[in-house]
Parts: structure tokens; C-alpha cells; sequence
């Protein structure tokens, strides 16, 4: 009965990420999309160092929680990543279960949950990503306002901020730039209000293929996303950090309670936060949880800390208290 009902909720994460795990594999993630913060190479490096098979999936954070929770009582993923906000969700909602990885005290504090329900295994600082082929000659937008220009209409897109964690970094980062806080989403719900002039592009997974084609010229994403499209994909990308100002924002693991294969997915999450696995994550062009020195031919790519200064940590907390009340405004009055 078990082994039905397991392969049944399996069925069910098939139709909310689109991909099916293989039944042999030794762990379950739930989100780890393999064209999103190369989790293909690290799968890969999963694979050879530990010898455990774990698939590619390709939810978003927020489908990820919602289906945690459907399947509370048959757990079928052993763990899972996404944004910071979702980690401190998943723990409330009681999905999530107490491990600290091997290197879990050299992350600073307010990138980890004290207990262990989730930790920091990488940060990234939201802005635009721009294939500049794409733009037609138009010039790389260089604030957030820039992108309610006319000559901008029908080249922006962003992740849906009411379902994608990364789409709400996004409208975060706007209003803050604009003059908003947590207290206030005007500036943001303005912004996107102005936005659906220009007839943005809302999608509702990853988009980095869309970037590279040329389908989405200017997107709403994340620094390392743009500098593995500028230093490995054929054509011209940028990555702008707003003159407005933005946001860094962590990215999170979590052991799922009741997980099918814990003893596997500890490994796995030991894996992560590791050297090695904090290595890769460098080689990705993502800044690392722990302190680890970013290799130098990595270190030159990064636009420089001069620009960086305009993008500065937050209250994650405050920012997961909020999110669903921003998240209805969203969709009563933008979508």
C-alpha cells in the first residue's frame, strides 16, 4: 500500500515539474533544474564523488513548496533548494527536517535557520540579463525605469513574482530601488503596472534558454546566470546591475521531513556546502555560502565591487512574512 501511494505522489511531482526522476535514483531533489545555477555540473559531480544518482528537476520555488506539502504525509523528495523565503515557508509549514551540513557554522549567521531546517549554499544579486544581439541596436538599459521606455516594449520579461521566488526578488528589488519597503508595495505594484505598457514576457519557470536565443532580449535574473551565458554561449551578453540599486538574495537546501533516502541526501547536502561543492558553485559564477576564496579567473569576470556596492542584503525573514500579501496584490491588480 506505501509503495502505491509513493508511486502515486511520484505522478504527481511528474506533473508539477515536468520531468520524471528515474525510480532508481539514491535521492530525490526537488528543484534542481539543470540549465539554473549549472546544477547540471554539480549533479554530475554528485555522481562521481559520492556515487549517488540524483535527477535534474525543473520546479520553481514555489511549486517546490506546494508540493512538499501535498505530499507531507508520503514524502517522495529527500530534499529540496530554493529561495530563502520558501526555506523559512517550508519550515513553518512542518515539511522540513533539523540537519546541519558538515561546513553548516562557517555560514554566517542570518543566511541559516539555527536549527537546521535550512542553509545558505550559495548567494546571487538580481539585475537585468541582456543578450545585446537581441536588442536590435537599442542601447543595454542601464536602470530599472529604463525598461518602461517605448523602445523597450516587447523585449523585458520577468519571472511571475507571485509563483517564482526569483520573480519576487525581482519586485523587491524594485521597490526598494524606488523608494518602497516591506510596509509598502506601491512602488513595485506601480512598476509592473507601467511595465504591461512595454508587454513584457511573464514566464513562469527558468528562462535562461529563452535568454540565449534571443526570445527574452532583457530579464529580470541573476548575476551568475548572465555570466555563464557572456563567458560560455555564442553572442553578446551583458549582466547591469540598476542604477537604482538591487538586491542579493541567498539560495537554500533543506532535508525534506520523512525523507525516503535521508541518509543519502545528507551526504548529498554535506556534498554542497564541502570545498569541492563550494567550488563548483564559483566555477558557476555564484558566490559561495562559506568563506571561500573566489578563484581568480572567476573573480575578474564579475562586474566589479565598485557596482556592487549598489547591491546590499536584506531582511529575509521581513521578506517571507510579506510575500503573500504582495503576491495577491500582484494578482489582483497587475496580472
Amino acid at each position: 500500500m506505501l509503495r502505491t501511494m509513493r508511486a502515486a505522489a511520484l505522478g504527481a511531482a511528474v506533473m508539477v515539474g515536468g520531468v520524471m526522476p528515474a525510480l532508481a535514483a539514491d535521492a530525490i531533489c526537488y528543484n534542481c533544474p539543470p540549465q539554473w545555477a549549472d546544477w547540471a555540473s554539480v549533479l554530475k559531480a554528485i555522481k562521481t564523488e559520492l556515487g549517488l544518482e540524483v535527477p535534474h528537476d525543473n520546479k520553481n520555488s514555489g511549486q517546490t513548496l506546494s508540493q512538499l506539502i501535498a505530499e507531507k504525509a508520503n514524502p517522495v523528495a529527500d530534499f529540496a533548494y530554493y529561495g530563502v523565503t520558501f526555506g523559512i515557508k517550508a519550515k513553518a509549514e512542518g515539511v522540513t527536517q533539523a540537519y546541519k551540513p558538515k561546513g553548516f557554522d562557517e555560514v554566517p549567521a542570518g543566511l541559516k535557520d539555527p536549527e537546521g531546517h535550512w542553509v545558505t549554499i550559495h548567494s546571487g544579486t538580481i539585475g537585468l540579463f541582456v543578450n545585446v544581439d537581441a536588442l536590435g541596436g537599442k542601447p543595454v538599459p542601464k536602470c530599472w525605469a529604463d525598461l518602461t521606455k517605448p523602445e523597450y516594449s516587447g523585449l523585458v520579461g520577468y519571472l511571475d513574482p507571485s509563483s517564482a521566488f526569483v520573480g519576487y526578488v525581482g519586485a523587491v528589488a524594485v521597490n526598494r530601488a524606488l523608494g518602497g519597503d516591506f510596509s509598502n508595495f506601491d512602488k513595485a505594484i506601480g512598476y509592473f503596472k507601467d511595465l504591461l505598457k512595454n508587454k513584457p514576457i511573464v514566464a513562469k519557470q527558468t528562462s535562461y534558454a529563452r535568454v540565449v536565443s534571443g526570445e527574452i532580449p532583457i530579464l529580470f535574473d541573476y548575476d551568475f546566470n548572465a555570466y555563464r551565458a557572456k563567458y560560455t554561449e555564442k553572442g553578446k551578453f551583458e549582466f547591469v546591475i540598476p542604477c537604482e540599486g538591487t538586491v542579493v538574495v541567498p539560495y537554500v537546501v533543506s532535508l525534506t521531513k520523512g525523507a525516503p533516502k535521508a541518509e543519502n541526501a545528507k551526504k548529498v547536502l554535506d556534498f554542497l556546502l564541502s570545498d569541492k561543492g563550494q567550488a563548483l558553485w564559483t566555477n558557476a559564477y555564484l558566490k559561495p555560502a562559506r568563506p571561500v576564496q573566489l578563484p581568480e579567473e572567476v573573480a575578474k569576470r564579475f562586474l566589479p565591487d565598485s557596482e556592487y556596492a549598489r547591491a546590499t542584503p536584506l531582511d529575509y525573514a521581513e521578506m517571507e512574512k510579506v510575500q503573500k500579501a504582495f503576491s495577491d496584490r500582484y494578482l489582483a491588480e497587475v496580472r
